[in-house]
Protein backbone atom coordinates (compact mmCIF):
# COMPACT_ATOMS: atom_id res chain seq x y z
CA UNK A 1 0.00 0.00 0.00
CA UNK A 2 0.99 3.09 -1.32
CA UNK A 3 1.61 6.84 1.20
CA UNK A 4 -1.29 8.20 -0.81
CA UNK A 5 -3.53 4.59 0.69
CA UNK A 6 -2.13 6.04 4.03
CA UNK A 7 -3.45 9.72 3.78
CA UNK A 8 -6.58 8.56 2.99
CA UNK A 9 -6.80 5.95 5.95
CA UNK A 10 -6.10 8.54 7.93
CA UNK A 11 -8.50 11.08 6.52
CA UNK A 12 -11.49 7.77 7.42
CA UNK A 13 -10.12 7.66 10.98
CA UNK A 14 -10.92 11.11 11.62
CA UNK A 15 -14.07 11.06 10.29
CA UNK A 16 -15.23 8.17 12.53
CA UNK A 17 -14.51 10.23 15.45
CA UNK A 18 -17.12 12.88 15.03
CA UNK A 19 -19.66 9.46 15.61
CA UNK A 20 -17.85 9.16 18.83
CA UNK A 21 -20.64 8.89 21.55
CA UNK A 22 -23.38 9.54 19.11
CA UNK A 23 -24.00 6.20 17.25
CA UNK A 24 -23.68 3.38 20.21
CA UNK A 25 -24.57 0.60 19.72
CA UNK A 26 -23.06 0.31 16.17
CA UNK A 27 -19.11 1.35 15.73
CA UNK A 28 -18.25 4.77 15.31
CA UNK A 29 -17.06 4.17 11.22
CA UNK A 30 -15.32 6.42 8.81
CA UNK A 31 -15.59 6.29 4.86
CA UNK A 32 -13.25 8.49 2.08
CA UNK A 33 -14.09 7.27 -1.72
CA UNK A 34 -11.27 8.09 -3.93
CA UNK A 35 -12.01 7.46 -7.91
CA UNK A 36 -9.81 5.79 -10.22
CA UNK A 37 -7.98 9.16 -11.16
CA UNK A 38 -7.00 9.54 -6.79
CA UNK A 39 -9.81 12.03 -6.41
CA UNK A 40 -12.02 12.24 -3.35
CA UNK A 41 -15.33 12.05 -4.52
CA UNK A 42 -16.86 11.03 -1.50
CA UNK A 43 -16.30 11.17 2.61
CA UNK A 44 -19.13 9.70 5.21
CA UNK A 45 -19.28 8.59 9.02
CA UNK A 46 -21.88 6.83 10.71
CA UNK A 47 -24.97 9.04 11.75
CA UNK A 48 -26.41 9.31 15.25
CA UNK A 49 -27.99 6.69 16.41
CA UNK A 50 -25.92 4.18 13.96
CA UNK A 51 -27.66 4.88 10.97
CA UNK A 52 -27.33 5.34 8.02
CA UNK A 53 -23.43 3.83 8.13
CA UNK A 54 -20.38 5.30 7.02
CA UNK A 55 -20.18 3.88 3.82
CA UNK A 56 -23.70 4.71 2.29
CA UNK A 57 -23.22 8.40 3.63
CA UNK A 58 -19.77 8.14 1.41
CA UNK A 59 -21.42 6.49 -1.42
CA UNK A 60 -24.46 8.32 -1.64
CA UNK A 61 -22.11 11.61 -2.47
CA UNK A 62 -20.22 10.16 -4.98
CA UNK A 63 -22.46 8.76 -6.96
CA UNK A 64 -21.05 7.39 -10.16
CA UNK A 65 -17.59 8.70 -9.17
CA UNK A 66 -17.49 5.36 -7.24
CA UNK A 67 -17.46 3.33 -10.20
CA UNK A 68 -14.08 1.61 -10.55
CA UNK A 69 -12.57 3.53 -7.59
CA UNK A 70 -11.14 3.20 -4.06
CA UNK A 71 -13.40 2.73 -1.34
CA UNK A 72 -10.83 3.21 2.48
CA UNK A 73 -12.88 2.41 5.13
CA UNK A 74 -11.86 2.00 8.94
CA UNK A 75 -13.95 -0.97 10.36
CA UNK A 76 -14.81 -4.12 8.04
CA UNK A 77 -17.85 -3.48 5.91
CA UNK A 78 -21.11 -5.24 7.40
CA UNK A 79 -22.36 -8.21 5.57
CA UNK A 80 -25.80 -8.71 6.92
CA UNK A 81 -29.20 -7.35 7.13
CA UNK A 82 -30.38 -5.09 9.88
CA UNK A 83 -32.15 -1.47 9.45
CA UNK A 84 -29.95 -1.13 6.37
CA UNK A 85 -29.04 -3.23 3.67
CA UNK A 86 -24.99 -5.06 4.06
CA UNK A 87 -22.56 -2.16 3.38
CA UNK A 88 -20.14 -4.51 1.72
CA UNK A 89 -23.37 -5.12 -0.58
CA UNK A 90 -23.64 -1.06 -0.99
CA UNK A 91 -19.75 -1.18 -1.97
CA UNK A 92 -20.36 -3.77 -4.64
CA UNK A 93 -23.01 -2.27 -6.28
CA UNK A 94 -21.72 1.41 -6.51
CA UNK A 95 -18.82 -0.50 -9.37
CA UNK A 96 -15.83 -0.03 -6.66
CA UNK A 97 -12.65 -1.97 -7.65
CA UNK A 98 -10.92 -1.51 -4.36
CA UNK A 99 -11.78 -1.62 -0.91
CA UNK A 100 -9.35 -0.85 1.95
CA UNK A 101 -10.22 -1.17 6.01
CA UNK A 102 -8.31 -1.10 8.87
CA UNK A 103 -9.62 -3.82 11.09
CA UNK A 104 -11.98 -6.82 11.03
CA UNK A 105 -15.45 -6.55 12.78
CA UNK A 106 -15.33 -9.26 15.65
CA UNK A 107 -19.24 -9.12 15.57
CA UNK A 108 -20.34 -12.83 15.01
CA UNK A 109 -22.69 -11.63 11.96
CA UNK A 110 -19.81 -10.00 10.38
CA UNK A 111 -16.15 -11.38 11.70
CA UNK A 112 -14.57 -11.77 7.87
CA UNK A 113 -18.24 -12.49 5.60
CA UNK A 114 -17.81 -8.71 4.79
CA UNK A 115 -14.33 -9.41 3.27
CA UNK A 116 -15.75 -12.58 1.52
CA UNK A 117 -18.30 -11.16 0.22
CA UNK A 118 -16.20 -8.24 -1.65
CA UNK A 119 -14.02 -10.78 -3.00
CA UNK A 120 -16.61 -13.07 -4.29
CA UNK A 121 -17.40 -9.78 -6.44
CA UNK A 122 -14.56 -9.23 -7.68
CA UNK A 123 -13.39 -6.30 -5.65
CA UNK A 124 -10.12 -5.97 -4.36
CA UNK A 125 -9.64 -6.22 -0.70
CA UNK A 126 -6.92 -5.09 1.72
CA UNK A 127 -7.05 -5.16 5.15
CA UNK A 128 -4.71 -3.90 8.03
CA UNK A 129 -3.60 -0.57 7.15
CA UNK A 130 -3.44 2.19 9.96
CA UNK A 131 -4.67 -0.97 12.24
CA UNK A 132 -3.16 0.46 15.38
CA UNK A 133 -4.84 3.65 14.41
CA UNK A 134 -8.50 1.79 14.37
CA UNK A 135 -8.24 0.29 17.15
CA UNK A 136 -7.69 2.72 19.26
CA UNK A 137 -10.50 4.70 18.25
CA UNK A 138 -12.40 1.40 17.70
CA UNK A 139 -11.94 0.17 21.56
CA UNK A 140 -14.89 0.94 22.55
CA UNK A 141 -17.05 -1.28 20.57
CA UNK A 142 -14.34 -3.66 19.96
CA UNK A 143 -14.55 -3.79 24.04
CA UNK A 144 -18.29 -4.98 23.88
CA UNK A 145 -17.57 -7.27 21.32
CA UNK A 146 -14.94 -8.99 23.04
CA UNK A 147 -15.16 -8.66 27.19
CA UNK A 148 -18.72 -7.44 27.14
CA UNK A 149 -18.26 -3.87 28.81
CA UNK A 150 -17.76 -0.48 27.70
CA UNK A 151 -14.48 1.50 27.30
CA UNK A 152 -13.95 3.95 29.98
CA UNK A 153 -12.07 6.95 30.48
CA UNK A 154 -11.20 8.46 33.43
CA UNK A 155 -11.58 12.00 33.85
CA UNK A 156 -9.87 13.65 36.81
CA UNK A 157 -9.74 17.36 37.43
CA UNK A 158 -6.62 17.61 39.95
CA UNK A 159 -4.74 20.91 41.84
CA UNK A 160 -1.22 20.98 41.76
CA UNK A 161 -0.96 19.52 45.01
CA UNK A 162 -3.62 16.15 44.13
CA UNK A 163 -6.76 17.18 45.53
CA UNK A 164 -9.76 16.55 43.25
CA UNK A 165 -12.44 18.85 45.59
CA UNK A 166 -11.97 21.85 47.35
CA UNK A 167 -12.35 23.27 50.82
CA UNK A 168 -16.01 23.52 52.04
CA UNK A 169 -17.91 26.50 51.12
CA UNK A 170 -14.94 27.63 47.91
CA UNK A 171 -16.12 26.94 44.33
CA UNK A 172 -16.01 23.46 43.33
CA UNK A 173 -14.23 24.92 39.83
CA UNK A 174 -10.18 23.09 40.45
CA UNK A 175 -9.65 23.97 37.10
CA UNK A 176 -10.13 27.12 34.59
CA UNK A 177 -12.65 27.85 31.96
CA UNK A 178 -10.81 26.02 28.72
CA UNK A 179 -9.97 23.08 30.48
CA UNK A 180 -13.95 22.78 31.54
CA UNK A 181 -14.71 22.93 28.01
CA UNK A 182 -12.60 20.53 27.23
CA UNK A 183 -14.46 18.57 29.26
CA UNK A 184 -17.78 18.95 28.37
CA UNK A 185 -16.86 18.09 24.82
CA UNK A 186 -15.39 14.78 26.03
CA UNK A 187 -18.99 14.39 27.61
CA UNK A 188 -20.07 14.76 23.97
CA UNK A 189 -17.81 11.99 23.00
CA UNK A 190 -19.37 9.28 25.69
CA UNK A 191 -22.84 7.29 25.21
CA UNK A 192 -22.60 7.15 29.27
CA UNK A 193 -21.36 9.58 32.07
CA UNK A 194 -20.79 7.65 35.83
CA UNK A 195 -20.54 8.96 38.99
CA UNK A 196 -21.08 8.14 42.52
CA UNK A 197 -23.11 8.83 45.66
CA UNK A 198 -20.20 10.83 47.37
CA UNK A 199 -19.86 12.81 44.06
CA UNK A 200 -23.66 13.33 43.75
CA UNK A 201 -24.13 14.54 47.45
CA UNK A 202 -20.92 17.00 47.49
CA UNK A 203 -21.17 18.17 44.54
CA UNK A 204 -24.85 17.83 42.80
CA UNK A 205 -23.58 17.45 38.76
CA UNK A 206 -26.02 17.93 35.98
CA UNK A 207 -23.57 15.63 34.58
CA UNK A 208 -24.80 17.35 30.95
CA UNK A 209 -22.62 18.60 27.75
CA UNK A 210 -23.38 22.70 28.03
CA UNK A 211 -21.22 23.43 24.83
CA UNK A 212 -23.00 25.58 22.29
CA UNK A 213 -25.19 23.52 19.61
CA UNK A 214 -24.31 20.12 21.56
CA UNK A 215 -27.25 19.95 24.51
CA UNK A 216 -28.57 16.81 22.22
CA UNK A 217 -25.25 15.34 22.50
CA UNK A 218 -25.11 14.93 26.56
CA UNK A 219 -24.22 11.26 27.48
CA UNK A 220 -26.91 9.17 29.66
CA UNK A 221 -26.22 9.99 33.25
CA UNK A 222 -25.66 6.91 35.84
CA UNK A 223 -24.95 6.60 39.05
CA UNK A 224 -23.63 3.81 41.05
CA UNK A 225 -24.76 3.34 45.10
CA UNK A 226 -25.20 0.81 46.82
CA UNK A 227 -27.60 2.29 49.25
CA UNK A 228 -29.95 3.84 46.86
CA UNK A 229 -30.32 7.18 47.92
CA UNK A 230 -30.78 9.76 45.82
CA UNK A 231 -32.13 13.18 46.76
CA UNK A 232 -35.56 13.81 44.59
CA UNK A 233 -34.52 17.87 44.24
CA UNK A 234 -31.32 17.10 43.22
CA UNK A 235 -30.82 17.68 39.36
CA UNK A 236 -29.95 13.95 38.28
CA UNK A 237 -33.30 13.44 39.90
CA UNK A 238 -35.07 16.19 37.69
CA UNK A 239 -33.73 14.85 34.28
CA UNK A 240 -34.95 11.74 35.43
CA UNK A 241 -38.42 12.86 35.08
CA UNK A 242 -37.44 13.36 31.33
CA UNK A 243 -34.84 11.24 30.20
CA UNK A 244 -33.07 7.87 31.02
CA UNK A 245 -31.13 8.31 34.11
CA UNK A 246 -29.44 4.66 35.49
CA UNK A 247 -29.42 4.04 39.33
CA UNK A 248 -27.07 1.28 40.02
CA UNK A 249 -27.51 -0.09 43.81
CA UNK A 250 -28.21 -2.93 46.33
CA UNK A 251 -31.13 -1.52 47.54
CA UNK A 252 -34.74 -0.64 46.54
CA UNK A 253 -34.69 2.59 45.66
CA UNK A 254 -37.82 5.69 45.10
CA UNK A 255 -35.30 7.31 42.53
CA UNK A 256 -37.46 8.67 39.84
CA UNK A 257 -34.68 7.58 37.27
CA UNK A 258 -34.66 3.72 36.01
CA UNK A 259 -32.93 1.58 38.77
CA UNK A 260 -31.17 -1.82 38.68
CA UNK A 261 -30.56 -3.61 41.61
CA UNK A 262 -27.65 -5.63 41.75
CA UNK A 263 -26.72 -7.96 44.20
CA UNK A 264 -23.69 -6.23 44.45
CA UNK A 265 -22.81 -2.90 43.01
CA UNK A 266 -19.23 -3.26 41.42
CA UNK A 267 -17.11 -1.83 38.64
CA UNK A 268 -17.61 -5.07 36.51
CA UNK A 269 -21.60 -5.44 37.40
CA UNK A 270 -22.09 -2.51 35.66
CA UNK A 271 -20.02 -2.07 32.80
CA UNK A 272 -21.64 -5.32 31.74
CA UNK A 273 -25.65 -4.20 32.50
CA UNK A 274 -24.27 -1.07 30.26
CA UNK A 275 -22.81 -3.10 27.73
CA UNK A 276 -25.75 -5.16 27.24
CA UNK A 277 -27.69 -1.75 26.53
CA UNK A 278 -25.70 -0.80 23.85
CA UNK A 279 -23.35 1.42 25.74
CA UNK A 280 -19.40 1.30 23.94
CA UNK A 281 -18.09 4.33 25.67
CA UNK A 282 -18.37 5.64 29.38
CA UNK A 283 -16.90 8.31 30.96
CA UNK A 284 -16.31 7.82 34.78
CA UNK A 285 -16.18 11.60 36.63
CA UNK A 286 -16.35 10.41 40.06
CA UNK A 287 -14.73 10.98 43.71
CA UNK A 288 -10.98 9.41 44.51
CA UNK A 289 -12.67 6.19 46.23
CA UNK A 290 -14.99 4.94 43.34
CA UNK A 291 -12.14 6.05 40.61
CA UNK A 292 -9.44 3.41 42.46
CA UNK A 293 -12.49 0.55 42.65
CA UNK A 294 -12.71 0.89 38.49
CA UNK A 295 -8.49 1.11 38.49
CA UNK A 296 -8.27 -2.38 40.84
CA UNK A 297 -10.55 -3.79 38.92
CA UNK A 298 -8.26 -2.98 35.85
CA UNK A 299 -11.83 -1.68 34.07
CA UNK A 300 -9.75 1.74 33.05
CA UNK A 301 -8.89 2.42 29.74
CA UNK A 302 -7.54 5.67 29.21
CA UNK A 303 -7.55 8.79 31.84
CA UNK A 304 -7.55 12.44 30.93
CA UNK A 305 -5.85 14.28 33.34
CA UNK A 306 -6.17 17.81 34.23
CA UNK A 307 -3.96 19.61 36.61
CA UNK A 308 -4.38 23.36 37.65
CA UNK A 309 -1.62 25.29 38.87
CA UNK A 310 -3.16 26.43 42.21
CA UNK A 311 -2.89 24.70 45.51
CA UNK A 312 -6.17 24.01 47.90
CA UNK A 313 -4.66 23.64 51.10
CA UNK A 314 -6.50 20.61 52.41
CA UNK A 315 -3.42 18.86 54.57
CA UNK A 316 -2.88 15.72 54.75
CA UNK A 317 -2.96 12.89 51.81
CA UNK A 318 -4.03 14.05 48.79
CA UNK A 319 -6.57 12.26 46.87
CA UNK A 320 -4.14 11.05 44.09
CA UNK A 321 -1.24 9.81 45.64
CA UNK A 322 -2.78 6.24 46.12
CA UNK A 323 -5.23 6.24 43.12
CA UNK A 324 -2.10 6.91 41.09
CA UNK A 325 0.29 4.10 42.92
CA UNK A 326 0.95 0.80 41.75
CA UNK A 327 -2.09 -0.55 43.35
CA UNK A 328 -4.11 1.50 41.88
CA UNK A 329 -4.04 2.90 38.17
CA UNK A 330 -0.29 2.37 37.79
CA UNK A 331 0.29 4.75 35.09
CA UNK A 332 3.15 2.86 33.69
CA UNK A 333 0.91 0.43 32.04
CA UNK A 334 -0.76 3.17 29.83
CA UNK A 335 1.20 5.62 26.93
CA UNK A 336 1.29 9.32 27.81
CA UNK A 337 -0.30 10.77 24.65
CA UNK A 338 -1.66 13.98 23.77
CA UNK A 339 -0.87 17.19 25.81
CA UNK A 340 -2.09 20.30 25.82
CA UNK A 341 -2.07 24.03 27.61
CA UNK A 342 -5.59 24.87 28.22
CA UNK A 343 -4.93 28.73 30.08
CA UNK A 344 -3.47 28.15 33.07
CA UNK A 345 -4.16 24.20 33.31
CA UNK A 346 -2.21 21.25 31.80
CA UNK A 347 -4.16 18.43 29.88
CA UNK A 348 -2.67 14.79 29.44
CA UNK A 349 -4.13 11.81 28.25
CA UNK A 350 -3.09 8.30 28.52
CA UNK A 351 -4.16 5.19 26.72
CA UNK A 352 -3.97 1.62 27.96
CA UNK A 353 -3.72 0.12 24.61
CA UNK A 354 -4.27 -3.42 25.42
CA UNK A 355 -7.17 -4.26 26.99
CA UNK A 356 -10.15 -4.43 24.14
CA UNK A 357 -7.93 -8.15 23.71
CA UNK A 358 -10.04 -10.72 24.68
CA UNK A 359 -8.75 -11.68 28.16
CA UNK A 360 -6.87 -8.81 28.38
CA UNK A 361 -6.23 -7.52 31.35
Amino acid sequence: MTTQDTHFMQQALSLAQFGWGQVAPNPAVGCVVVNPQGHVVGTGWTQKSGRPHAETVALAEAGEGARGGTAYVTLEPCAHTGKTPPCAQALIEAGLARVVFAIGDPDARVNGAGAAMLKAAGIEVEIGLCAEMAERDQRGFLLTQTNHRPLVTLKIAMSADGFMRTPEGQSPWITGELARQKGHMMRAQHDAILTGAGTLLADNPSLDCRLPGLADASPMPVIMSRGGTVSPTCKLAQRAKQETVLLYTESESDFAGETMVLKQVTPEATLADLASRGITRVLLECGPKLAMAFAQAQCIDEVAVFIAPKKVDLGGKSDISRLMSPEGLNLTLFTEGDTQHLGPDIYTHYTRHTTWQKGAA
